[in-house]
């Protein structure tokens, strides 16, 4: 590996680490399309990579919620379960598929994760907090100074999210937390503070499940995947550090028309 692709790899990595951490969905969102299209990556590789950065990316970012409280430690360790489960299986089955297939899966997904940071950019209305349901929770807000509390419902339904966001993870590289995310805030009814910091402390694990399998496999490059995690790990702790004083709606909006063009460009590629 030469100098200029390690520092390629810790740039990269910085700045999709930063804005992974700022929007709650892990780094392997922005990091697969910058391998793929900048350094020329074959797919799989970058996947490994990505899976390795998005376990520096639960450090970092865990490490932070955990000390704030915002982490629901009981909910995240039981929807572990079924996201490692996932997780396996997605690792699995993609090696059984071909770079192309990978790629047209992934800028779909690409696609959805852009519709879905638009509806949140747009949705201004108030969080419903539920208090009527099980495993309590509670933090302190520091934009809005307040204490919050809430209690946790359909878990069922966020277990069953949990095992296809595990299975994506696998498959393609990411932490799942786009599904998770709002299967939290919307199933189960806690705040999103609460679900991105718990969805944050679940990746980690949920990645370490499928690393091995790209391992065995022949696709994860040391140096490669060090260089790339040690950029993503500084960039999550600036992320996560300002993510207190940056609103996060304006990049939701620039970042959902980054992702819109790498869909269009991964799904017209060759």
């Amino acid at each position: 590996m030469t100098l200029q692709t390690f520092v390629a790899l810790l740039l990269g990595g910085v700045v999709t680490g930063a804005f992974g951490a700022l929007l709650g969905l892990g780094g392997g969102v922005f990091l697969i399309p910058f391998l793929v299209l900048v350094l020329g990556l074959p797919m799989h590789q970058a996947i490994a990579t990505s899976i390795v950065a998005v376990i520096a990316t639960s450090s970092a970012g865990a490490a932070i919620n955990l000390e704030r409280r915002t982490v629901n430690m009981r909910l995240g360790m039981l929807l572990e379960i079924a996201t490692v489960l996932g997780a396996i299986a997605g690792g699995v089955t993609a090696n059984l598929l071909d770079g192309g297939v990978l790629r047209k899966l992934f800028s779909a997904l690409l696609l959805i994760v852009a519709l879905f940071m638009i509806r949140r950019a747009s949705n201004k209305g108030k969080e419903v907090i539920h208090h009527d349901g099980i495993l309590p929770g509670s933090f302190r807000d520091e934009a809005s100074g307040q204490d919050i509390t809430y209690t946790v419902k359909h878990i069922p339904g966020v277990l069953g999210v949990s095992f296809v966001a595990g299975n994506v993870s696998g498959l393609l590289g990411i932490g799942g937390g786009i599904f998770k995310v709002p299967a939290m805030n919307m199933i189960s009814g806690i705040p999103i503070k609460a679900a991105t910091a718990t969805s944050n402390f679940m990746i980690g694990v949920t990645a370490a499940a499928s690393a091995f399998i790209y391992f065995a496999h022949g696709h994860l490059h040391p140096l490669i995947g060090a260089s790339a995690a040690l950029g993503v790990l500084g960039g999550s702790l600036l992320g996560v550090t300002l993510s207190r004083k940056i609103h996060s709606r304006a990049i939701t909006w620039i970042f959902a028309g980054v992702m819109l063009a790498m869909a269009i460009e991964l799904l017209l590629r060759q």
